[in-house]
């Protein structure tokens, strides 16, 4: 029997901390293989795991969730027959919907493999603010998972993790939780928690639920006095007029008026730039939003929550491999610019390996307020990637100098 566990976790989470922990803590003895889907065109993370002895296959071009689902059938099987490992690890895309990666994986399954786990890792200190700006998605992980791992946990107070606790809560009511800094357990404590079966069950009955009214939804037919009730989900099949007062609105279209103080969550992409809690320390803030109209052939990018859409629909990468030396100052200036939206589009995660001008190998990473810069292993050549929204990529290629 082969197990697959996947790894959920929106940018810069840690999902890649927390494999590189079970690697060495839980599923030691083990025969693994991990299958890394990376959105963009270039593949980072790839390095220390082949060290750690793990055979991975990136598949770069696209979201397992989107347009590799085939491709993504292919790796399974060849997986199985090539290595016939005890256990496959899938870390898929941070823009990747963790529902869409279940039901692929589901699709795809070989005879004697089992869903094992879906594990979501959720930065706790940027909960709110990827809950309100890219809940499709943000949300859609946490909703699918059996376990969820709170890291940065110590780096926030303790009212605003639990905060961040009541939000993920929220979106999940049978998840086991983990807000202990990983540091402070075992690898094999954490397995017994992500491999809870009663948490584990739901997360799989939550997507088998869901999947069902999709179906149903499909395949029968609505006249304009249907009250079959599948109109509540995000697809609907009759047109509305203004007056329209069918309820089909009540999940993402919303046709209600707003105050001041109105929390309903229907502004979140009327702004251009992505917004920010109270707390939020990203430095974005001196930069003005723009407001504009948008009419039906708007391609702005800001409709964001209206309508269900693919990763590539909403979000862009940039990558390039270059030859060029850096220094950490260099680096650390460039990351502090990438809050600058008017100028680089929004930057979710920018991540890379770079040679130094002395000799050394930089590898750098960013989120929204905070970069890093230190020395690591070697890559086979300078790399570096970018993933956010409406993305200027003459911009970006003139700050690292790699045009």
């Amino acid at each position: 029997m082969t197990k697959i566990d996947i790894y959920s976790g929106f940018l810069g989470a840690g999902k890649t901390t927390l494999i590189r922990k079970m690697l060495n803590e839980a599923y030691a003895g083990e025969k693994l293989v991990l299958i890394e889907n990376e959105f963009g065109e270039i593949g980072i993370d790839g390095g220390f795991l082949q060290e750690a002895g793990v055979e991975i296959r990136e598949m770069n071009s696209g979201c397992i969730c989107c347009s590799l689902v085939g491709d993504f059938g292919e790796a399974l099987r060849k997986v199985v027959e090539e290595y016939a490992p005890d256990r496959i690890i899938i870390e898929p895309s941070g823009v990747g919907k963790l529902s869409d990666v279940i039901r692929a994986v589901r699709d795809n399954a070989q005879a004697g493999m089992v869903l094992n786990a879906f594990t979501t890792v959720v930065d706790a200190g940027k909960a709110k603010m990827y809950m309100k700006n890219f809940g499709e998605f943000f949300n859609d992980q946490i909703e699918h998972a059996g376990t969820i791992v709170m890291s940065h946990a110590d780096a926030v107070s303790a009212e605003k993790l639990e905060t961040a606790v009541a939000l993920v809560r929220a979106h999940n009511e049978s998840a086991v939780i983990i807000t202990t800094p990983i540091t402070q357990l075992d690898g094999k404590a954490l397995l017994e928690a992500i491999e809870r079966r009663d948490s584990l069950q739901a997360a799989v009955e939550h997507l088998m639920h869901e999947e069902q009214h999709h179906h149903e939804h499909h395949h029968h037919d609505h006249d304009e006095d249907c009250d079959c009730g599948c109109h509540e989900h995000e697809h609907h099949h009759h047109d509305h007029d203004e007056d329209c007062d069918c309820g089909c609105h009540e999940h993402e279209h919303h046709h209600h008026e707003h105050d001041e103080d109105c929390d309903c969550g229907c502004h979140e992409h009327e702004h251009h730039h992505h917004d920010h809690d109270e707390d939020c320390d990203c430095g974005c803030h001196e930069h003005e939003h723009h407001h504009h109209e948008h009419d039906e052939h708007c391609d702005c990018g800001c409709h964001g929550h209206h309508h269900h859409h693919h990763a590539d629909e909403v979000f862009t990468s940039w990558g390039k491999e270059t030859t060029r030396t850096f220094t950490a100052d260099a680096l650390n200036a460039a990351l502090d610019e990438l809050c600058d939206e008017g100028k680089y589009g929004v930057v979710l995660r920018a991540k890379g390996i770079v040679a130094g001008a002395d000799g050394n190998w930089l590898h750098f990473d960013y989120v929204p307020g905070e970069g890093e810069v230190r020395t690591g292993a070697a890559g086979v050549i300078g790399r570096l990637c970018v993933i956010g929204s409406n993305l200027h990529e003459g911009a970006l290629a003139l700050l690292f100098g790699v045009n």
